[in-house]
């Protein structure tokens, strides 16, 4: 029964081993490197689009507040149906009339002075804009180091295949041996069993790790918008800052989570005293022409007026006194967020700075304990053909050479890992800076069309509804 359960989940083994080489084999044609992939997602990211599509509503805020200095004019048209009866009662000399009366009127009302509130609210809208220009480009470094991650996990965990290939290989050999050796009595029975326990194990173990691979192959399909071809190769460590001060302060000069946050700051400000000049007077120009006329008489009539009101609030009953304290606490709000995010960008490049140094001083140090591992193996399993080594001595040695290899395997990821983290810390993981070779979104293309609020009837505005259907084709 035992014997039976075995053969089933070899035969289990195997066919899970086939599907993933087979998953692998399916994409070798096509090479892959870390720029393939940062591009893959740059282009295919559904993140990136929402928030390029919520840079489109804050550019749209500009034109929102630039067209309220604008006259705003409006039409209607009305039909009337009028029923009249006149009498003393009953029907005997009762009179009844009717008629039917239509107006059409045109009305234009223009703000011509608020004091400067709209113009203080739109130049908070074109901050707002420049705060979330710069949320987009975290997102964009999210988005690249995302795919950078995706990217080394698949290297690994191919790389950790083939040591758990390469460790059941050696096992299996070992497993040969004793068996040799348990024939001609140089070992006992222990030893045999010690030695298939191994394998056992290492099948189990390159199961999982098989496992792990397809796992991250499908996460890189995921971020990156395609499956993964043939990826062979850790990235180029990119340049980074050569003392923790610099990598400080570049971080402070370049990150956009810094930059977007001083710009909420000023749009808080400039909100904060628009409200204060709202409770200033307001002028409005108003003009109207109506044209009315009557079914069933030969009635008609026009009419036009025009006038000029001058307006102020004198008491609301605190409502704007308390507005205008909840403006001045969200600018409070504003900064005190401004100097959180300050200090994290700080500590981020500080973590990340450090992480990157103790990953090279891990991988050097990994790549010793690999070199040692490996002399003391290969000297062990010479010993041990000659007798004075026994099985569990090699299998040993054999446990602490993988390790060792894993070890390495991780360190070299970690540091791969750091740099680009060191990069996004210091807000330089972007498509211009890295200079992917792809059509960069321009942010200002759409601002440019929307900026001036045109219409839909201008040629602006038609010019603009060609650009929008470019933009949500893509």
């Amino acid at each position: 029964m035992q014997g039976l359960f075995n053969s089933k989940r070899v035969r289990a083994l195997a066919t899970l081993s086939v599907m993933a080489v087979a998953s692998v084999a399916a994409t070798v044609s096509r090479a892959d490197n870390v720029t393939d992939a940062m591009i893959g997602a740059y282009v295919s990211s559904g993140l990136l689009e929402q928030n390029r599509a919520l840079l489109r509503v804050a550019d749209e805020g500009v034109a929102s507040s630039v067209a309220s200095l604008r006259p705003v004019i409006t039409s209607a048209l009305s039909i009337a149906r009028d029923y009249n009866r006149t009498g003393l009662g009953g029907t005997l000399g009762a009179t009844s009339s009717h008629s039917t009366g239509a107006t059409a009127s045109i009305n234009m009302n223009w703000l011509l002075f608020d004091n400067g509130a709209s113009r203080l609210t739109t130049a908070a809208a074109q901050e707002s804009v420049l705060a979330t220009r710069q949320t987009l480009l975290d997102v964009e470094q999210q988005v690249l180091f995302a795919a950078v991650q995706a990217y080394v996990n698949v290297l690994t965990q191919q790389d950790i295949v083939a040591l758990r290939n390469n460790n059941l290989r050696l096992l299996q050999e070992e497993l040969r041996a004793a068996n040799d050796r348990f024939e001609v009595g140089e070992v006992t029975r222990t030893d045999v069993a010690l030695a298939e326990s191994q394998v056992a194990e290492a099948r189990a173990n390159l199961t999982d790790a098989q496992g792990d691979l397809l796992t991250a192959r499908a996460t890189y399909e995921e971020v990156v918008g395609r499956a993964p071809g043939n990826v062979s190769a850790y990235p180029p460590l990119p340049r980074r800052a050569n003392t923790l001060a610099s990598a400080q302060a570049l971080a402070i000069n370049s990150h956009p989570s810094l930059r977007a946050q001083q710009h909420a700051v000023k749009a808080a400000q400039l909100n904060a005293d628009s409200s204060l000049r709202e409770m200033g007077p307001e002028l409005n120009l108003s003009a109207s022409a109506s044209h009315s006329e009557v079914h069933s008489s030969d009635r008609d009539g026009n009419n036009f007026d025009i006038g000029l009101s001058l307006s102020q609030t004198i008491y609301a009953g605190g409502a704007l006194a308390s507005a205008r304290r909840a403006d001045l606490a969200r600018v409070d709000a504003e900064r005190g967020a401004l100097i959180s995010v300050q200090r994290s960008i700080t500590a981020n490049a500080t973590s990340a700075y450090t992480a990157f140094e103790t990953a090279a001083a891990t991988l050097v140090s990994s790549e010793e304990r690999v070199r040692a591992a490996q002399v003391a193996f290969d000297g062990i399993r010479e010993e041990a053909t000659l007798g004075s080594r026994t099985t569990l001595d090699v299998l040993q040695a054999e446990q602490e050479l993988l390790d060792a290899q894993t070890a390495r395997l991780s360190a070299r990821a970690t540091q791969a890992l750091a740099a680009y983290d060191l990069l996004q810390a210091q807000g330089l993981l972007t498509a211009e800076n890295l200079n992917l070779a792809v059509e960069r979104y321009d942010p200002e293309l759409y601002y440019n069309q929307v900026r001036s609020a045109p219409a839909f009837v201008t040629k602006r505005g038609q010019d603009l509804d060609r650009v929008l259907k470019a933009l949500r084709k893509n």
